[in-house]
């Protein structure tokens, strides 16, 4: 199956209540845990991949290429989208584009609103015009993800958003609502009331960022409000960390990756399938 935009999906999870997965690729063993698990649990999913973690992969043309080969090798049949996470830039964003990316994210909230409005039409056109679909973001999600350092949480302005979705034509909207990339420090707290305002508003599929040790109750709530795609990294890669770890632990000597990136591969899986039924998204492939 090729892959697809996030447009269709994100449609459909709003519709019938539930949200699409975005898992971040880190490397090879990452790809192939997602996607095993996506086929396992018959669930649509969205590879993400930011830029610094396609750097580190060789550049997204390499990233493209070793999600297609898996793609054909384990005869993938679930809708999958590889989407750039965070893209910095109009130019960063039609690279992805160009390398075979399906879906983008142009992160132009920290500059003025009407750049912001400027820089995210922009995007959308060249995308639109390659049948790619656009993520776009309003306020500060707090924490770090990769290049992208956040102090503190601002929430995003509902007026703003509204405004934001008519005049870019996007398909997607990330309004920060209080979530945050990397460990919670103590109990999240999401706006809820804005996140309900901003749905009925623009009546767009919502993205929460920052996933990772939400809890499951939170997630319900966020997916009745319209937020349709949830974003999960720092979870995988402790999982994966705490199984290497485990392995090296008990057998100092080993040297051969496959002996411990295997489990790390194993671990991951376990932990999308885990996050694919609690978002609602198995069985809907």
């Amino acid at each position: 199956m090729p892959l697809v935009s996030m447009t269709e999906m994100l449609n459909t999870a709003k519709d019938k209540g539930y949200a699409v997965g975005q898992f971040n690729l880190n490397n090879l063993e990452f790809t192939q845990a997602i996607l095993q698990a996506a086929e396992e649990e018959k669930s649509p999913v969205i590879l993400g991949v930011s830029e610094g973690a396609a750097r580190y992969m060789g550049g997204f043309t390499t990233v493209v290429k070793m999600v297609e080969g898996l793609m054909e090798d384990y005869k993938t049949t679930v809708p999958v989208a590889i989407h750039l996470d965070h893209g910095s830039s109009y130019d960063k964003c039609k690279e992805a584009i160009d390398a075979g990316f399906t879906s983008v994210m142009i992160d132009a909230s920290h500059h003025p609103f009407e750049e912001n409005i400027e820089t995210t039409k922009q995007v959308v056109e060249y995308a639109h015009s390659k049948g790619v679909s656009v993520e776009a973001e309003l306020g500060t999600v707090g924490g770090q993800e990769d290049d992208v350092i956040a102090e503190g949480v601002i929430y995003a302005d509902p007026q703003e958003c509204a405004e934001l979705v008519k005049r870019t034509g996007i398909d997607c909207l990330a309004p920060a609502l209080g979530s945050v990339h990397g460990p919670y420090k103590g109990e999240p707290n999401l706006g809820f009331k804005e996140m309900e305002e901003i749905a009925n508003l623009t009546g767009m599929p919502l993205v929460l960022h920052g996933g990772t040790g939400i809890p499951t109750k939170d997630i319900q709530k966020s997916v009745s409000f319209g937020t349709a795609k949830i974003n999960v990294n720092t979870e995988n890669q402790i999982a994966s960390a705490k199984a290497v770890r485990e392995v090296l632990a008990e057998k100092p000597n080993e040297y051969d990756p496959r002996k411990y990136m295997g489990p790390a591969r194993d671990a991951i899986k376990a932990t999308v399938i885990g996050k694919m039924r609690e978002f609602g998204s198995s069985n809907q492939a």
